[in-house]
């Protein structure tokens, strides 16, 4: 391989890495607005527990992503087959369902409580959609308080699906992170592709560097500037036009001194 074709090579690698990284790094706060969403939500709809299910692989199985409530953790990642659960249907059907009594519900999927020790009850799932298409589900388990639990009203189902506009936009914008961060690695770690498994070595030095790190702070910081308003976002734009504009001046005057 030829100098130059090595050099566009890095550059090119260069650039995956980082987007790779950004996405890492863009993953984590959203996966946690999403949980700090379904906990005010949750108490909104006086529910014990809240989660999120999101498609999985291409069979149409659903995973847990997000959940809140005391076997939270035990939730997340367990994956509910195709079709299966009162999940499957509303994600496969694209209506919401509230069951008073998930005992004597023929969908529900029993699977779920077994592996987390959990009594679900009362259940309240309703379609997360972005673009018309359904994207996950949105579930509410159970009431605060001790059983006999009160079922879901036809008013709180409505007030769950404005709950999940909020909750979908969040999850297309986890899925599109996943997606560019997925592919990247697919491309690193490809079989057979020589040229990257030439570079592997200064992966590490390139993640490590301060500049890689200084990059990540920043993405991190201007998706949080940017979701806290349309005006953030304008003084944000403004900002960072005004920073380009200066550099290329002060490139520039250097190279006119020089």
């Amino acid at each position: 391989m030829s100098e130059t074709a090595e050099t566009q090579l890095e550059k090119k690698l260069r650039r995956l890495i980082e987007t790779i990284d950004v996405g890492n790094a863009l993953t984590e706060p959203l996966t946690d607005s999403i949980v700090h969403l379904l906990r005010i939500t949750a108490a909104e709809m006086n529910s014990e527990e809240a989660s999120v299910l999101i498609r999985e692989g291409d069979d149409g199985d659903l995973r847990f992503l997000s959940a809140t409530g005391k076997v939270a953790e035990q939730l997340i990642n367990l994956r509910v087959p195709a079709g299966k659960g009162i999940a499957g249907f509303v994600f496969s059907s694209g209506q919401p369902m509230a069951v008073a009594d998930a005992g004597e519900e023929e969908t529900f999927y029993a699977e779920v409580d077994k592996q987390t020790g959990y009594s679900t009850q009362t259940i309240l799932a309703t379609p997360l959609r972005h673009n018309g298409e359904v994207i996950g589900v949105l579930e509410y388990v159970n009431r605060i308080g001790e059983p006999p639990y009160e079922p879901f009203s036809p008013v709180e189902m409505d007030k769950a699906a404005l709950f999940a506009e909020a909750v979908a936009s969040l999850i297309n914008a986890y899925e599109s992170v996943k997606l560019f961060r997925e592919l990247g690695e697919k491309m690193i770690d490809g079989e057979g592709t020589e040229d990257y498994s030439q570079v592997r070595a200064w992966l590490g030095e390139l993640r490590s560097a301060p500049e890689h790190r200084e990059m990540l702070d920043l993405a991190i910081l201007i998706r949080e500037l940017a979701a806290r308003g349309e005006a953030e976002r304008e003084m944000c734009r403004e900002v960072l036009e005004a920073v380009v504009k200066f550099s290329d001046q002060k490139s520039e005057t250097s190279f006119l001194s020089y």
